[in-house]
């Protein structure tokens, strides 16, 4: 079997995944050990375990204490519908997935802080000028999907009947009608995509292997040009796909 210029733990993990892929290997079926590996590619016991830690690190399979390697199984991936921002009746589930035929709920927790260089840099504020962060936990059909946290500039928000997110008249309504209750007209929203490793605290909210890359979706809502709520959005990306429905103009 030609594999070029490969290094051979490649070629040996490769054919392996491939096989996962297949179904030869089906899910809960142990890996073949470190020796038959060794034996099958004739290679050494350094590259069978080479091989093998490629497959743990792609979350293609794990290891149980005392019983082996095993093939794991993939979940089918679940789509994260995004669609523009909603003018009413938005609650932040919704904002987040605007698919209709996905039902969810959310968990959150808002605190005042000083903004870091981030977050300064994207809501177009001084360095340490206070704002007020929301941590969402988002669960569809009743697990964990996504993770968000939100930074609103208290210069705006701070002592208005909108200041804490998920309190008050307006509670749980996005940040559109929100905004628009102390005058603040949203006309625009900026999405960018993005992955990276996931951090230890992502992967246990969310049910997943810390350092598996997961999705980060940075949002900020404009008003006039002027940034008025800034937003990352978590989803490990084995789990998810991100789908955009833009409106032809």
């Amino acid at each position: 079997m030609p594999f070029g210029e490969q290094p051979a733990y490649l070629r040996v993990a490769g054919d392996l995944r491939q096989k996962i892929v297949d179904g030869v290997l089906a899910p809960h079926t142990r890996l073949p050990s470190q020796a038959r590996i060794r034996e099958e590619y004739g290679v050494s016991d350094t590259v069978a375990l080479e091989a093998r830690k490629v497959l743990m690190a792609e979350g293609l399979v794990e290891g149980r204490s005392g019983s082996g390697t095993y093939v794991r199984e993939q979940s089918v991936p679940r789509r994260i519908a995004r669609g523009g921002f909603h003018q009413r009746g938005c609650t932040p589930f919704r904002q987040e997935q605007t698919d209709e035929r996905v039902r969810g709920t959310w968990e959150s927790n808002s605190e005042q802080e000083p903004a870091g260089s981030v977050v300064a840099a994207r809501l177009r504020i001084p360095v340490g000028a206070r704002v007020m962060r929301t941590r969402y936990v988002f669960r569809a059909e009743g697990e964990p999907s996504m993770l968000s946290t939100s930074w609103e500039p208290l210069e705006i928000t701070g002592r208005t009947p909108v200041m804490l997110p998920e309190e008050g008249p307006l509670a749980g309504r996005g940040v559109v009608e929100r905004m628009a209750a102390i005058d603040v007209v949203v006309d625009n929203v900026v999405e960018e995509v993005g992955a990276r490793p996931g951090l230890a605290e992502e992967a246990m909210a969310l049910g997943g292997v810390p350092g598996h890359a997961v999705l980060v979706i940075s949002r900020t809502y404009f008003a006039g040009g002027r940034p008025v709520e800034t937003a990352d959005v978590i989803a490990l990306a084995a789990r998810h796909r991100v789908a955009y429905h833009l409106p032809v103009k």
